[in-house]
């Protein structure tokens, strides 16, 4: 489902190396493992924490193995697998237009406001929301906190979210829910992010 794409990028390092460990329990129902790992070898990794995840399933081996690898050119270990790209460096990049939006419909008083902002082509999510901050303080004011997988929004416009009433900040795309979070997550020109309070 979803052109191989398990939960999201943070968890298909986790799904690869249960699959890859434990396949011959799915039969005869079989995964597309080319399509899965056409995911992964299409996304920029730079978090360390989903970096250590995918590794194992990249190589074939799990962490126990892992001292045993043998990266030697001729030992013809994964030919066929092309590394994740990294992230691009450096150099002087276009400016692009994000259009970013703070919706709350569930608690206390509502609102919805828009803004559109300029950022360096190759951004972060993070930095729009720095720009928005900037230009518009008394409105787009956020707070985040730092965890293993990089900076986590945990409040918007003062409303916080709280794990007692199973509130959160969902970021999308149109409609679509972000696979990434807001300090790797890269908007394209003229995208429209939406950060909507929710519950999970």
């Amino acid at each position: 489902k979803r052109g191989g794409m398990m939960g999201n990028i943070y968890s298909m390092g986790l799904a690869l190396q249960v699959l890859g460990s434990t396949e011959r329990f799915y039969a005869p129902r079989e995964w597309d493992c080319a399509q899965a790992f056409s995911v992964v070898y299409s996304h920029d990794y730079s978090q360390t924490t989903a970096i250590t995840q995918v590794l194992p399933a990249l190589v074939g081996k799990s962490y126990l193995e892992a001292a045993s690898l043998n990266c030697d050119p001729s030992s013809g270990m994964s030919p066929s697998r092309q590394s994740p790209k990294l992230a691009p460096t450096g150099g002087q990049r276009a400016l692009i237009q994000v259009h970013y939006s703070i919706i709350n419909m569930l608690q206390g008083k509502h609102f919805s406001d828009s803004i559109s902002v300029w950022v360096p082509g190759g951004s972060t999510l993070l930095k729009v929301l720095q720009a928005a901050e900037e230009k518009d303080p008394q409105v787009f004011s956020f707070q985040m906190e730092q965890t293993s997988w990089g900076p986590m929004v945990i409040s918007i416009h003062g409303l916080a979210a709280n794990p007692e009433d199973r509130t959160y900040w969902q970021f999308l795309s149109g409609e679509d829910a972000l696979q990434e979070g807001v300090g790797t997550y890269k908007p394209r020109d003229e995208e429209h992010i939406q950060a909507v309070f929710s519950t999970y």
